[in-house]
């Protein structure tokens, strides 16, 4: 089985090059298609999916909710899939990839060599999912970060079974269902 995975930018495609093979079984062949932003993602589902050849081949599409209400943003994503055969998941990371770092600052302060770790007691932060602008917040405390070095830098060091970002874990918990269906 192949499972190819559809993502809106190549900081999300460095990410998931690192951490899926810790979450994903031996066995599963993996392909990532990073795209130019959503909405060369947005065109690119519907007319992949219907071209296809592979009917065993699973899709998983990620996309940023941003400023989007999520349950809308997911629905229009589903239905780009509709028009494929195959099996597809849609995940929404939520509100940016950034706030899958700050469910794991001790991979962050790994990765830069600071200790940013106590952060994650702060009310401001205990709920990644709802940092409003995680990328700036990840810059006030890493000024040196920069998204796609950062998300080669990170993943290095992310504990998938230990992050306290809801859509993280939301996220590993599909792609680990798709792969047993």
């Amino acid at each position: 089985m192949r499972v190819i995975f559809m993502v809106e930018e190549p900081s999300m495609k460095a990410l998931l090059e690192v951490i899926l093979p810790q979450i994903l079984p031996i066995d599963i062949e993996l392909l990532i298609i990073p795209h130019s932003g959503k909405s060369d993602l947005a065109k690119s589902i519907p007319r992949k999916l219907r071209i296809w050849h592979r009917p065993d081949d699973k899709f998983v599409i990620v996309h940023d909710q941003d400023s989007n209400d999520c349950v809308k943003l997911k629905s229009d994503l589903i239905s780009l899939c509709k028009s494929g055969k195959n099996e597809y998941l849609v995940r929404i990371v939520c509100i940016e990839l950034e706030s899958w770092y700050f469910g794991d600052l001790k991979a962050v302060s790994l990765a830069y060599g600071k200790n940013v770790s106590q952060f994650a007691r702060k009310r401001k932060y205990r709920e990644p999912d709802k940092i409003v602008n995680a990328k700036d917040e990840l810059r006030r405390l890493i000024p040196t970060y920069q998204p796609l070095e950062g998300a080669k830098k990170i993943a290095a060091f992310m504990e998938v079974d230990n992050n306290t970002s809801h859509s993280f874990n939301t996220f590993v918990r599909g792609v680990k269902m798709i792969c047993r269906a």
